[in-house]
C-alpha cells in the first residue's frame, strides 16, 4: 500500500501547509485517513475528491475533521456538474453524536460506525481499533493489506497498550506533538521520547513523527526519539510518499 502525507500538523496549518490528513491507495482503491484543516487542498495535488473510495476519521478535533464539510460541498459540485456518484462512506466512531451526526450530507456521504469491538474491512484494508488517551474521544488505527501493516497513532498520551497495538508494524505513523522532558500526558499528547519508546517496545520497523508543534526546533523531535528507537526515524512532510 501507498501512503501519502497530505498534513502533518497540530493543532493548525503552518504556513502553506495542512493539518492531519494521510492518503492510502492499493491497486485502484484510495482512502484518506483524517480531513483536517486546508488538506482538501493538497489532495488535489494527487487526485481528485471523486475518486476517493472512502473516508475514516480518528477523532472529531477541529485539526482533524476541518475539511470535511468542504469535501462534501466539492462533491456536491461535481454532482451538479454531472458526475453521477454513490454516496461516499465517512467512517468514524460513535462516542460523539453530534461529529458522527455530520459525517452524512444529503446523498453525498454517509456516515458509517466503526468501534474497537470488531475488525472493518474497507476495500482492501482491514481495520483494528484502540481508544486513545487523549481530552477527545479518540481511536488509534491499525491498518492491514495484502501482508503489510501501518499504524497511526491518532491523538493520544503515551500508555503501555499502544505497544502491543502497534506490534512489529511496518510503519508507524506516531503523533509527537511535545519535546523530551514536556508534559504530554495532561495534553493527551504524546513526546519525542514517548513516541521513540512506544515504536522500540512495538518493534516497528520505521516510525513517522507526525502532528508536530509549532513551537521549538522541529528536527530536535527526530533527535531525541533516536536517544530510545534504534531503528528508522522520519519527520512527516506534507507530500512524502511511502511504499509500505
Amino acid at each position: 500500500m501507498k501512503l501519502t502525507i497530505l498534513g502533518c500538523w497540530g493543532g493548525y496549518p503552518a504556513q502553506n501547509d495542512a493539518s492531519a490528513g494521510y492518503l492510502l491507495e492499493h491497486e485502484d482503491f484510495t482512502l484518506l485517513v483524517d480531513c483536517g484543516s486546508a488538506v482538501l487542498s493538497k489532495l488535489q495535488n494527487h487526485t481528485a475528491p471523486r475518486n476517493l473510495n472512502g473516508v475514516i476519521l480518528s477523532h472529531y478535533d477541529a485539526d482533524h475533521i476541518a475539511d470535511i464539510g468542504v469535501l462534501q460541498h466539492a462533491l456536491l459540485i461535481d454532482k451538479m456538474l454531472g458526475n453521477e456518484k454513490e454516496a461516499l462512506p465517512i467512517y468514524g466512531h460513535t462516542l460523539d453524536s453530534k461529529g458522527f451526526s455530520s459525517l452524512t450530507y444529503k446523498d453525498i456521504t454517509k456516515g458509517a460506525a466503526y468501534s474497537d469491538e470488531e475488525a472493518l474491512e474497507i476495500g482492501p484494508f482491514t481495520f483494528t481499533f484502540l481508544k486513545t488517551r487523549h481530552g477527545a474521544p479518540c481511536f488509534a488505527i491499525r491498518i492491514e493489506c495484502d501482508g503489510r501493516t501501518m499504524v497511526y497513532t491518532g491523538d493520544t498520551s503515551y500508555f503501555e497498550e499502544l505497544a502491543d497495538f502497534s506490534k512489529d508494524a511496518d510503519l508507524l505513523l506516531c503523533e509527537s506533538n511535545f519535546y523530551k522532558g514536556m508534559d504530554g500526558e495532561k495534553a493527551g499528547h504524546m513526546t519525542s521520547t514517548d513516541a521513540g519508546t512506544l515504536a522500540q517496545k512495538a518493534e516497528v520497523k520505521l516510525l513517522v513523527l507526525t502532528h508536530l508543534p509549532h513551537f521549538g526546533e522541529v528536527s530536535q523531535l527526530q533527535e531525541q526519539a533516536a536517544e530510545v528507537f534504534e531503528r528508522q526515524i522520519i519527520i512527516a512532510r506534507s507530500g512524502m510518499e511511502y511504499y509500505i
